[in-house]
């Protein structure tokens, strides 16, 4: 930690930089700053940041169905529906019907989702039946009166329009890292192509949901890299994945240790304080989560799970369990009545 870092810490001096109004001109050494305040501090001025701009009792609940399952010839180092890894033996599916995917969406609201999420391991959509086929999607999961996010790589503008014409509430682009180090886990697709996705589907209306991956072997300052892109967007996007790896057998990142809860607390809560009014989502890695640490990434800002036994290809807490930890601190949840589509 620098001398700045602590000056800045231990005088408490950083109001400025953790006022309350929403700004879009950080600097790097603001947000580290805050990162690495004392962790109390920390999320006592996050949790103040998020009373005053949000409803603390509305914690979102979102679904994550994989529509299109492996072979993806992106080279990404976590993820194990990249074709490059072929150690991860995950077998590569077909893009899944449209009335399948509609039946899951339905049980996913039946069980208290309010947000049904898509995703596709494709580099970037080709125009024609099966692009048609994720519209028709949208617009069946927006008709059962849920948001809807897709995850289906790089976008042209044109297809950006027509995903805003179907009534997709946000898509879901993330930059994964910091622009330094993120060329040590990606090397098919620059941070430029993220950035220029993200652009055109702000130009085409849709809410923008980019976050990132804690765990990967960066340092503080590339997490903080990344918070600084996200948060000097205007306007901010509305909703930011805070994602913790999850190691994957046959992936090049296998060997990774699992990262310290309070790194995602940490995460959980800069995220909350430069961005004041955006949805933090406590997304992948929150199954090694104790109820305890997620309860604190709660208080420090987070306001979104995703819901349901499974994400795209890595198990995810049980919606039973995850039902009863948010009763138990104060948010109603429909009883689970359908454990999967049948």
């Amino acid at each position: 930690m620098s001398d700045t870092v602590v000056s800045l810490a231990s005088s408490q001096a950083p109001d400025a930089a953790i006022r309350q109004d929403i700004r879009h001109d950080w600097t790097l050494a603001e947000i580290q700053a805050i990162h690495d305040m004392p962790l109390l501090d920390l999320v006592h001025r996050a949790g103040t940041v998020h009373r005053a701009h949000n409803d603390p009792a509305d914690i979102q609940r979102a679904a994550l169905l994989s529509i299109k399952t492996g072979g993806c010839p992106e080279d990404c180092a976590y993820c194990p529906q990249s074709a490059h890894h072929k150690g991860a033996n995950l077998p590569r599916e077909r893009l899944m019907p449209v009335d399948a995917v509609l039946k899951e969406a339905a049980a996913a609201k039946a069980n208290g989702a309010h947000r049904f999420c898509m995703g596709a391991a494709w580099r970037k959509p080709k125009d024609g039946p099966e692009f048609d086929a994720v519209l028709e999607m949208v617009r069946g999961v927006r008709g059962l009166g849920m948001e809807a996010c897709v995850t289906l790589g790089m976008l042209t503008q044109s297809q950006a329009q027509r995903l805003a014409e179907a009534g997709l509430t946000s898509y879901n682009h993330n930059l994964d890292t910091g622009p330094e180090f993120y060329g040590d886990i990606i090397s098919t697709r620059t941070y430029d192509d993220r950035l220029q996705t993200l652009e055109h589907v702000r130009q085409a209306g849709i809410g923008v949901c980019c976050g990132g991956i804690v765990g990967m072997g960066e340092r503080v300052r590339d997490r903080a890299e990344m918070l600084l892109v996200l948060a000097n967007h205007a306007p901010h996007p509305e909703s930011v994945p805070i994602n913790a790896l999850v190691a994957v057998e046959g992936t090049p990142l296998e060997d990774r240790p699992p990262i310290d809860p309070l790194d995602l607390v940490r995460m959980c809560a800069t995220a909350r304080i430069v961005m004041p009014k955006a949805r933090v989502r406590l997304s992948a890695g929150r199954k090694s989560l104790t109820r305890e640490a997620q309860i604190l990434c709660f208080l420090a800002g987070a306001n979104s799970i995703f819901y349901g036994e499974r994400l795209l290809t890595t198990a995810n807490n049980e919606a039973d369990a995850d039902a009863e930890l948010l009763r138990d601190i104060g948010v109603p949840v429909p009883e689970v009545t359908l454990a999967a589509a049948e």
